[in-house]
C-alpha cells in the first residue's frame, strides 16, 4: 500500500498528492510515469510523474478531477493509502547536451513540463517558460516555474492574468525577438501540441511533445496506446512518452481520443451517484 503523506488542492479541478513510494523515487527521471490503482476495484491510470524526493522516498501526482478514476482518487486523504502504484515507466526525456530551452505547457499539463523545466535548470540551461490556462482561477505551479525558469510567461484565454492570447503567441513573439532554442519542450492538450509544433517547424527547431493516449497495461502489450510517429505505429508507454512533435500525426491521437468519450461520461455520472457530487 502507498501512503499518501500530502494533498494539496491546486485549483478547483485539479490536486496534489505526494506518495511514499520509496523504490520509484530511487529510479524516477523527469518524463516517466507511473500507474495508480486508487482501490481495489478501481481503473488502473497513467499519471506522469510530477515530481520526486529521493531523500524523503515521495513521488508526486497532480492529476486532474475529470473521470471516475481520478473522482475515486480524489476520495482519499492524507494518512490513507492508494491501493497500487506502479512505476517508473517509460523513457526519461532526454535533457542531456541542451544549453537553451522553450519550456511550453498547457493546462494540467504543465504538471510534466516543470519537472523538465527544473531538471534543465539544474543541468545550467538557460530556460524560458510559457504556461497557459483558461483564466486565473486554474493557474497552477506558477512560484516552482518561477524559481527555475530564466523568463515565465503566464497566458491566459480571457486576459485574466498574465497575458491574454495562447502560449504559441508568447513562444513566437521569443522566436522572433532572436532567442536561438536548442529545443521547444511542449507538453498539455494535444490541439495545442499540435500548433507549438506547427509554429515551429516554420523555423526548423527541434520540438519534443509528450504523449498521453489511452493506456492499459503501461508495458507494450495491449497496444491501446499506439499512435503513428513518423509514418512507423509506436507506444507511448515503452518509446515514449516523449516524441518528436515535427513526425506525430496529432489528427490521428486525437480522434483516438475521442473513441470512449460516451463510456468516460456514463462512468463519471456513475461515480458521481455514487460520491453523492453533482456532474459538471
Amino acid at each position: 500500500m502507498y501512503k499518501i503523506v500530502r494533498k494539496q488542492s491546486l485549483n478547483p479541478t485539479v490536486s496534489l498528492m505526494e506518495i511514499e513510494a520509496p523504490l520509484i523515487a530511487k529510479k524516477a527521471e523527469p518524463g516517466q510515469f507511473i500507474i495508480f490503482r486508487a482501490k481495489d476495484d478501481s481503473e488502473r491510470v497513467p499519471l506522469t510523474i510530477a515530481d520526486f524526493d529521493r531523500e524523503k522516498g515521495t513521488v508526486t501526482i497532480i492529476y486532474q478531477i475529470v473521470g471516475r478514476a481520478t473522482m475515486e482518487l480524489d476520495t482519499l486523504k492524507e494518512g490513507e493509502s492508494l491501493k497500487d502504484f506502479v512505476g517508473p515507466l517509460g523513457k526519461p526525456s532526454e535533457t542531456d547536451g541542451l544549453k537553451k530551452v522553450a519550456v511550453v505547457g498547457g493546462g494540467v499539463g504543465c504538471a510534466i513540463a516543470y519537472p523538465i523545466a527544473k531538471k534543465l535548470h539544474a543541468l545550467g540551461a538557460e530556460v524560458h517558460s510559457v504556461v497557459g490556462f483558461r483564466n486565473k482561477d486554474l493557474v497552477i505551479l506558477e512560484d516552482e516555474f518561477r524559481a527555475v525558469s530564466d523568463k515565465l510567461y503566464i497566458m491566459t484565454d480571457d486576459g485574466s492574468y498574465g497575458q491574454k492570447g495562447l502560449v504559441t503567441n508568447a513562444l513566437e513573439q521569443l522566436i522572433k525577438d532572436g532567442n536561438q532554442y536548442d529545443e521547444v519542450i511542449a507538453i498539455g492538450p494535444l490541439i495545442m501540441m499540435k500548433f507549438v509544433c506547427k509554429l515551429t517547424e516554420q523555423y526548423n527547431i527541434k520540438t519534443i511533445v509528450s504523449m498521453n493516449p489511452i493506456m492499459i497495461d503501461g508495458t507494450g502489450m495491449c497496444g491501446g496506446c499506439r499512435l503513428t510517429v513518423g509514418g512507423e505505429t509506436k507506444f507511448a508507454c515503452v518509446d515514449g512518452p516523449d516524441f518528436d512533435g515535427h513526425l506525430v500525426d496529432f489528427d490521428e491521437a486525437m480522434h483516438r481520443g475521442t473513441m470512449y468519450r460516451e463510456f468516460e461520461q456514463h462512468a463519471r455520472e456513475e461515480s458521481c451517484n455514487l460520491l453523492g457530487q453533482e456532474v459538471k
